[in-house]
């Protein structure tokens, strides 16, 4: 196998892992971040139902007049920020956070940092 299949199974392994412990419900549920080298984005999931709640992404048009880039510390404090607006305008209070097997460090911890500081409790 080459380096490259290595790391993205690695990556799928520890997903599969962190979503073994980690199920969202319609009182609490599932805010999943997606990230990339040029873009991230968030959805809030009950996964109870299979829906989705609410989801930003850095691409969105309401986004990307704001940012320069998608793919830094900066645009994933804008996304967690709007992610948390929006779920509080639903009603959404506490979520808890599935980082996709992730660090949780730089973009993924400023995402998270920007929607506590927006409302969100998990």
């Amino acid at each position: 196998m080459r380096q490259e299949q290595i790391k993205n199974w690695r990556l799928e392994r520890r997903i599969r892992r962190v979503r073994k412990k980690v199920v969202g419900t319609p009182t609490r549920p599932r805010l999943c971040v997606t990230r990339s080298n040029r873009n991230i984005g968030a959805q809030i999931i009950d996964d109870t139902t299979g829906r989705t709640l609410c989801a930003v992404h850095s691409l969105q048009k309401e986004l990307r007049q704001q940012l320069t880039y998608g793919g830094n510390c900066k645009a994933a404090a804008a996304v967690g920020r709007v992610l948390g607006e929006k779920a509080r305008a639903l009603g959404i209070a506490e979520v808890c956070f599935d980082r996709r097997g992730r660090r949780y460090h730089g973009r993924i911890k400023a995402l998270a940092d920007a929607a506590r500081e927006a409302g969100l409790k998990f």
